[in-house]
C-alpha cells in the first residue's frame, strides 16, 4: 500500500486507471474520510485539507478524531521465532511483552 503523511495522520493512496485518478482514504480514525486528485501534487494538497477539515469537524463536535487503540494485539510468529524471544527475554529478565515492547520502541523511535 502507498501511502502518504501530514502531521500524525496517514493517508492511503491508490490509482484508477479506468478513471483516470488518484484517490485514498485517511486511516485509523472513526470515520471514513476520503480525497482524490487527477495528480500527485494536487493529491497531497488535497489529503492535507481533507486532514485538516477532519480535525476542525471533530473539535466542532467536541470529538476525539483519532481512532482509540487498547493497547493490545495478537502477534503471529514462526515457532523457532517465539523461542527465540522468549529466550532473548528471560534473559534480560523481562516478560515476553515487555520484551516486545521495548524492542517496537526501539525500532519506532524517530
Amino acid at each position: 500500500m502507498n501511502t502518504i503523511k501530514y502531521m500524525d495522520y496517514i493517508g492511503s493512496v491508490s490509482f484508477s486507471a479506468e478513471d483516470e485518478v488518484f484517490y485514498g482514504k485517511i486511516e485509523y480514525i472513526n470515520d471514513l474520510i476520503t480525497f482524490e486528485s487527477d495528480n500527485a501534487h494536487d493529491l497531497k494538497k488535497a489529503f492535507e485539507e481533507s486532514v485538516d477539515d477532519y480535525i476542525a469537524f471533530c473539535k466542532e463536535k467536541g470529538v476525539n478524531p483519532d481512532k482509540p487503540f487498547k493497547g493490545s494485539f495478537n502477534v503471529r510468529l514462526k515457532p523457532a521465532l517465539h523461542k527465540k524471544a522468549i529466550q532473548k527475554a528471560v534473559q534480560q529478565g523481562m516478560s515476553l511483552n515487555k520484551f516486545i515492547e521495548t524492542t517496537l520502541e526501539k525500532e519506532l523511535q524517530e
